[in-house]
């Protein structure tokens, strides 16, 4: 059997088996594990999901085709608005009078922010959207009476200056924001107001304090490494969470991952993220054990995906400047459904995942001024993931050939298993980053007794450097495969060579 795939060509058929067993809980997905993230930054809120000039724009200027697409990804919280935008922005800008907001330099992406879409507007557009709110504070420039100020503003009742505020801005209700990030990527020399890791401890557990004073029902995430490649990783970590530990909720992740002209290494990329997951848990759980804590702190991975660095340019002064607009590729779908089952199948420390970012910028959607929307490859196993890995994941055993790459031998069968919450279905997703060969795949639920294959979604194409454009939408999309019968709960699937596959059983 040939086939041409970007160049390589498989002649064989590879033996592979996924052991599913009912009894083996890893943990229940947090409806939170499948977030996104906004940030002001290039056109992912002006020309993104605000554009008020647009023929799909509604009567507050967002765009109704962008608020279609996130409603079909489920997405639960957006981070909002920040990222290294965060570190240097007045919240006090975007509230009140659109005709009296300060233009403003940002200095995080070099560009003009009008401060048009502030708090108040971005709460419209997340209840139209069916999302929460991840609402991250200012670590760097700001002030921890800032962050409690705006909590008061969002979250208090009433009868104080500002949550006054809010209901002379036009809105009588609280928001009722519950998870909040206390500042962004700190432990980076790039980040407005940088701090080291003592300093930003100490100043992260004091803002909690407040925040927490004021509405005692929120749960904080503090900022972790901002990457696994950061020299201090994992120390700033442990010396944050030695300051922070009995204040916070959350622990924050970052990692992106990008194609340096070594497919195999970056299918592998999965793998480096799990070992950063682990990593990270066990510096947490080492100050734990320090504090002779009852509490766990758990991990918020609020910025991943595939981004590519290297094509990053600058830009002078500009108001929603065209910037990180990557155009992903069937290879980085494939990428991407490796991240996102790494998340799930570590389900039982992280409970919040932000896929970065939503619109534009690094994005599962992508627009066009006052034109079309477009779904990019990436769009269809985060959506994949998020409808159906709601549920109990359980551990799965997987058996298949390996590759040799820079994280060490790592398997070219990754998968995932979640049962979901009513405990009729159980979904089994499996990636193939074989380059080369079909895997005549062995999928054992005998555990379950009796089990039907009830659908079989597969994302492929022969072209790894296929990508969906506003002119051809639909050049990478999913293909429904035929149903097999099982033996004794045991399914024989043959699965194509770099592919993502999402196969759903009744049990």
């Amino acid at each position: 059997m040939t086939n041409g795939i970007r160049g390589y060509t498989f002649v064989r058929n590879m033996k592979s088996r996924i052991i599913v067993d009912r009894n083996q809980f890893i943990a229940e997905t947090d409806d939170r594990l499948f977030s996104s993230f906004i940030e002001h930054l290039g056109r992912a809120v002006y020309g993104g999901i605000y554009e008020p000039d647009h023929p799909e724009a509604d009567d507050q200027g967002f765009r109704k085709d962008v608020i279609s697409l996130v409603k079909e990804l489920g997405v639960d919280l957006v981070r909002y608005p920040g990222g290294n935008f965060v570190s240097g922005y007045n919240w006090k800008d975007g509230i009140g009078p659109r005709s009296s907001r300060p233009v403003r330099l940002d200095l995080a992406w070099h560009s003009i922010e009008s401060n048009q879409i502030g708090i108040d507007e971005f709460y419209d557009w997340s209840v139209k959207s069916g999302t929460k709110i991840l609402a991250a504070v200012n670590m760097g420039t700001g002030l921890p009476r800032e962050a409690g100020e705006l909590v008061e503003y969002c979250n208090f009742p009433g009868g104080t200056y500002w949550s006054d505020l809010r209901k002379k801005n036009g809105h009588e209700q609280p928001y009722g924001i519950k998870t909040w990030c206390v500042g962004n990527e700190m432990d980076g020399k790039w980040q407005t107001g940088h701090l080291e890791a003592a300093d930003y401890g100490k100043k992260a557990r004091e803002t909690a304090k407040i925040m927490k004073w004021i509405d005692p029902s929120i749960e904080l995430v503090v900022c972790g490494s901002a990457s696994s490649d950061m020299p201090t990783f994992p120390e700033w970590d442990r010396t944050v969470l030695e300051y922070a530990y009995d204040s916070v909720d959350y622990l924050s992740l970052h990692r992106y991952y990008e194609n340096f002209n070594n497919d195999t290494d970056f299918l592998a990329s999965w793998a480096n993220m799990d070992h950063f997951i682990k990593t990270v848990t066990a510096a947490v759980d080492y100050v734990k054990t320090l504090k002779r804590s009852e509490r766990t702190v758990n991990l918020s991975f609020d910025e991943w995906n595939v981004w590519y660095q290297q094509n990053q340019k600058e830009h002078d002064w500009m108001s929603a400047p065209p910037i990180l607009e990557d155009h992903y590729s069937m290879l980085d779908a494939l990428v991407v459904a490796g991240l996102g089952l790494t998340l799930v199948n570590n389900a039982d420390r992280v409970k919040i995942a932000c896929l970065a970012q939503l619109v534009n910028v690094i994005a599962p959607i992508f627009t066009e001024k006052g034109g079309r929307a477009v779904r990019q490859t990436i769009f269809y196993p985060f959506k994949d993931i998020s409808l159906y890995a709601r549920g109990t994941v359980l551990r799965t055993c997987v058996q298949s050939s390996t590759a040799e790459t820079k994280y060490g031998s790592v398997p070219v069968m990754c998968s995932a298993a979640v049962v979901s919450r009513d405990g009729q279905f159980v979904t089994v997703f499996c990636l193939n980053t074989d380059k080369k060969d079909v895997h005549e795949t062995q999928i054992d639920l005998s555990s379950f007794g009796k089990a039907q294959m009830i659908s079989w979604q597969e994302l492929s194409n022969h072209d790894m450097n296929a990508k969906n454009t506003c002119d051809a939408p639909d050049t990478v999309v999913p293909s429904v495969k035929e149903c097999t019968g099982g033996k004794n709960g045991v399914f024989e699937v043959y699965v194509q060579p770099l592919s993502w596959n999402v196969l759903r059983f009744s049990i």
